[in-house]
């Protein structure tokens, strides 16, 4: 069986972060492993506290892992802080492995700051230069190149610069644009656009770290990184259009609908 490591932070209401990433893994097929980087107090309407973990309790994590199972593919969401943006950069120079997708988490639904601002450079000198995909929406783009991005040609102009800062690959995400969630991929050398239909729900909650855990998953069975993109695209959408009614706020993704429909789970009618 293939092998997926997320690398984030815990989501006390499941609907994101190491919660999510476990879940789409298992759906895909690939057995899913973690590395917590913070413990989040949330649930659909808000996060009420973080904690984060001690560095070298991510470095033994990493290690932990790395010393006694092979690893496939490796996901990094949630770090918080430039403490944990440097070890993880140094345990992943150490255990290398060819497929690592970076989810620049900052920003919940709900406004609440998931990374510290003196960790944006750091993310930006250590972790860009050594992934092979990093997969920001709009809001994340524009805080990593300091430009709005309010138009499709800014969204060229976002690839490049990201491309000037060092990153491989980027899929940047058009979803907080009008009209169609419309992704553009960059492969360093040319532009394809993976064209999306906005699904009318509130029901979002987790979006972000399901997209880059399928890219992942999909990876770590040896996908080409379009394919496994343009699939990854595919399962968010039909986990989006058949998301859960939970909670009060922006429920969560349905990961395991593929799997319930199969199973004659679920009425379609």
């Amino acid at each position: 069986m293939k092998t997926a490591l997320t690398i984030a932070g815990s989501d006390s209401g499941g609907g994101a972060g190491i919660q999510a990433d476990i879940k789409t893994f298992s759906s895909l097929g690939v057995f899913g492993m973690s590395v917590i980087t913070a413990v989040t107090a949330q649930n659909t309407m808000e996060v009420k506290s973080v904690q984060m973990i001690d560095s070298q309790i991510i470095s033994d994590q990493i290690s932990a892992i790395f010393d006694d199972i092979h690893v496939d593919a490796v996901k990094i969401g949630m770090l918080g802080t430039k403490e944990n943006i440097d070890v993880v950069a140094k345990e992943l120079n150490i255990y290398r492995t060819e497929h690592i997708i970076l989810d620049p988490v900052m920003i919940s639904k709900g406004g609440h700051h998931l990374l510290q601002q003196n960790a944006i450079e750091a993310l930006k000198e250590k972790l860009l230069p050594m992934v092979t995909l990093i997969t920001p929406n709009i809001p994340e783009a524009e805080s990593l190149t300091d430009r709005k991005i309010c138009t499709i040609e800014d969204m060229y102009t976002a690839c490049l610069k990201l491309q000037e800062l060092g990153a491989n690959k980027i899929l940047l995400k058009g979803g907080h644009l009008e009209g169609d969630p419309n992704d553009l991929f960059f492969d360093g050398h040319h532009f394809t656009w993976l064209p999306g239909k906005r699904i009318h729900t509130k029901n979002v909650h987790g979006t972000g770290c399901t997209l880059s855990s399928a890219i992942t998953a999909f990876v770590a069975q040896e996908e080409t990184l379009l394919s496994a993109v343009k699939k990854a695209k595919d399962y968010i959408t039909i986990a989006i259009q058949h998301s859960l009614e939970l909670g009060s706020g922006h429920g969560p993704t349905n990961h395991f609908y593929h799997l319930y429909e199969r199973a004659g789970l679920v009425d379609n009618k």
